[in-house]
This record gives structure tokens, C-alpha cells and sequence, in this order.
């Protein structure tokens, strides 16, 4: 798992890949500083990194596009499967090294408070409780990236796709807002994600019958409990959407105050999409 990590690791900086992402990241992040710390002179460095969050649309996809498709591309992943470890250790060893290059500019950035210290207060604790959840963001996302890598053999369609679910988890909270609060709006959505889940497992499995299951299930489950009691539904899906908002999970860091739901809710992300990236990978593996 270890020669896997290593080798994966050097490929970013020998494609200039790992330097583009580290040097943008940096750049944006200077910019910022600049224009809200040091010329605005105001003391809250949270509040840079909130304003950078935006970037992850444009460099989590470049980060991750290669990281599954080109070995499928390529046919070098049936080498992979040839290596005495599991296919678990393979997409650890892949997340790893793409985390450790989000590290690399994440741990630079973490010297802009105590250099801006020098200057002037600034709070350092709300200041490293945001750059905490600025990297259980990044995490999250990378692997949401890794994931949709693992759909597909070509890099542009990974980053593509990847752009695309990173940009409605962005705009999450304001499609929330545009969903009208009656029951059977909410009702409307959850069923359009149960077909979206089907699709997945479709994707996953190439299993038309276990798809329909699942298409049916969630649709009986979501009609039962509307026959039960539609007011359940009022307002439920704006909700859930504004619960499950990663972006707007970030804010809570930049508060000062240390939010273990946003913590385990990122972690969760992190396990549930590169669990997905492992069956994604087996299923290719046995076809």
C-alpha cells in the first residue's frame, strides 16, 4: 500500500499536476489575505478561507480526475489487481496521496495567522478551528472527486462530473430556498433522489433488478408514510438539503465554536464515497 501511495504521489508532481493545485491554491489564498487582512485590516483570517471555498470547484476536479479514470484508460489498473493487496488498499493509497497534496498548500497556509499575529490580533483559535474545517472540507470533497472518477475512463468526463456534483453541493442551501414548502414538492424530490440512488446502484452493479428494487422500495417507503401523514412532508426536503449542505457545514467552524456534528458528518462523507470508489473498482475488476 505504501509503494502504491509513493508512486501515486510522485505521478502529481511529475505531470506538474500536484504544482498547478498547490500553486493556485496558494495564490487565491494570498490574494485574500491581502485584500481582507492586510488591506482591509480586518483580523479574522476565518474569513478567507470562507471566501475561498469556492476555488475546491475548479481544482478538487483537476486534482482527482486522473486519480481512477486514467488507469482504466490506460488498462493499467488489471496491474493493480495483479499486487498482493485488496482493492481497499489501492483507492486508501490513492486518496492518501491526493490529501497529502491538499496538505502540502493547507499546512503552508496555517503559518498566515501567526505571521499576521506580528502585525496586529488576530484570533488564532477561531483562525485554526476554520483551517480544521477547511480540511475536513477538502477531504470530503477529494474523495466525492475520487469517486466520480472511478464512473468513468475519461479524465475530462471525471472532471466534468466532479465539477458538477461539487457545484450542487455548493448551491445547495439555495436550491433548498427554490423548493416550494408543500408536501407534495418535497414528496416530488425525495422520489427524483430515489430514481438518482437507483441510477447509482444501476452504475455500480450493471444490475438492472436490483435497481428497480431499490427504485421501488424508496417509492413505496416515500408514498407509505405520505398516506400515513403527508404534513411530514412539509417543508422536509428544504431540511434535509440545508442539513446535509456541505459548504454551509463549513461556516460552523468560523464561528469559534468546535461542532463534532461537522466533524463526523465530514468523516462520514470521507468513508461513505471512498467505500464507494472500492465497490466501483471491484465491479470493474470482476467484469
Amino acid at each position: 500500500m505504501f509503494a502504491i501511495y509513493k508512486k501515486e504521489l510522485k505521478n502529481y508532481f511529475i505531470n506538474m499536476t500536484g504544482y498547478i493545485f498547490i500553486g493556485f491554491m496558494l495564490a487565491i489564498t494570498g490574494i485574500f489575505t491581502t485584500l481582507i487582512n492586510l488591506i482591509s485590516t480586518y483580523p479574522s483570517f476565518e474569513n478567507v478561507l470562507s471566501n475561498i471555498t469556492i476555488v475546491f470547484l475548479l481544482i478538487i476536479p483537476i486534482l482527482t480526475m486522473r486519480s481512477v479514470a486514467e488507469e482504466r484508460h490506460s488498462k493499467t489498473d488489471q496491474l493493480l489487481y495483479s499486487l498482493p493487496v485488496s482493492v481497499t488498499q489501492v483507492v486508501l493509497a490513492k486518496y492518501l496521496a491526493m490529501f497529502t497534496v491538499f496538505l502540502i498548500p493547507v499546512g503552508i497556509i496555517a503559518l498566515y495567522p501567526l505571521i499576521l499575529s506580528i502585525f496586529g490580533t488576530v484570533y488564532l483559535g477561531t483562525a485554526y478551528g476554520a483551517l480544521l474545517g477547511f480540511l475536513l472540507l477538502g477531504g470530503a470533497l477529494i474523495a466525492v472527486g475520487m469517486f466520480m472518477s472511478s464512473l468513468t475512463e475519461s479524465q475530462v468526463i471525471a472532471a466534468v462530473t466532479s465539477f458538477g456534483v461539487i457545484f450542487a453541493m455548493y448551491l445547495m442551501s439555495a436550491i433548498a430556498s427554490l423548493i416550494p414548502a408543500g408536501s407534495m414538492a418535497s414528496l416530488i424530490a425525495f422520489a427524483v433522489v430515489v430514481l438518482i440512488f437507483a441510477g447509482v446502484v444501476y452504475s455500480l452493479t450493471k444490475n438492472s433488478t436490483v435497481a428497480g428494487i431499490t427504485a421501488a422500495a424508496g417509492a413505496f417507503i416515500l408514498a407509505g408514510i405520505y398516506f400515513i401523514n403527508s404534513s411530514l412532508y412539509d417543508g422536509l426536503f428544504a431540511k434535509v438539503l440545508n442539513w446535509l449542505s456541505v459548504f454551509d457545514r463549513f461556516s460552523t467552524f468560523t464561528t469559534g465554536l468546535f461542532d463534532l456534528t461537522s466533524v463526523v458528518y465530514y468523516v462520514s462523507l470521507i468513508v461513505l464515497f471512498v467505500f464507494g470508489t472500492v465497490q466501483s473498482v471491484e465491479k470493474r475488476r470482476w467484469s
